[in-house]
């Protein structure tokens, strides 16, 4: 038993297995707040603790999972090119609100963080956290950042925008499912993308296109972006 629980079947095993089972919890309780990515991390985390298993231990099966991650959001691709008719005539200004979102989220992100007292290394690991992941992380190490902790700021942002943007946005006016999807999309990345997805098709289009365009940009612009803020 103790070889199985340091195996990378029981790493895989483990996360698919609570990832699906947050999934029938949060169907049947209804709770936007119960989200499946929220309830996984806490429930894998206190199975390690208890089991006495190092993270390095659980890495070793994990890594396959974070493998597919970026072939799924490749998949993405799919519905996007269903509406590509619809975006095309929308370009310009789906570019625009895409810069703009860029621009402000990488910056205030950054100056918030050194407002609040932050260490440099800290504010710059902050500036990519609306990117998904692997563009996170790497934009973050390239620019001097930390890049494990991107990648929990990630998934954290990732996280309170799948919970609470639909609300915040319904909540400020924004009604149409293109802006809260292009909203979402750009803030929440890819676990906002997910709820969006859930929720209807057209919204998951714009959540995926708002996640693809923002991803590059933050890729390319926030090196220029923190340079421009005395980095």
């Amino acid at each position: 038993m103790s070889e199985f629980l340091h195996s990378e079947l029981f790493a895989v095993t483990l996360t698919i297995g609570l990832f699906w089972g947050a999934q029938l919890i949060q169907k049947r309780l209804r709770s936007v707040i119960l989200n499946p990515i929220l309830v996984a991390i806490i429930l894998i985390i206190l199975i390690l603790k208890v089991g006495n298993i190092s993270y390095e231990t659980y890495y070793e099966g994990g890594k396959y999972i974070e493998f597919l991650l970026k072939p799924a959001i490749v998949a993405l691709g799919v519905p996007l090119y269903q509406q590509i008719e619809q975006i095309r005539k929308q370009a310009l200004p789906i570019l625009a609100c895409q810069l703009a979102g860029c621009i402000v989220g990488a910056a205030s992100a950054f100056l918030i963080a050194q407002y609040c007292g932050a260490t440099l290394d800290v504010a710059i690991s902050l500036a990519p956290k609306s990117a998904t992941t692997p563009i996170a992380m790497e934009v973050s190490k390239l620019a001097g950042g930390i890049p494990s902790l991107t990648a929990i700021i990630v998934i954290v942002t990732g996280i309170l925008g799948a919970i609470f943007g639909l609300r915040f946005l319904r909540l400020i006016g924004v009604k149409s499912p293109i802006a809260q999807g292009l909203a979402l999309g750009a803030a929440a990345h890819a676990v906002g993308t997910s709820h969006a997805m859930d929720r209807n098709v057209k919204l998951g289009v714009y959540s995926s296109l708002g996640l693809i365009v923002n991803g590059t940009l933050t890729g390319v612009l926030t090196p220029y972006i923190l340079h421009a803020l005395g980095i």
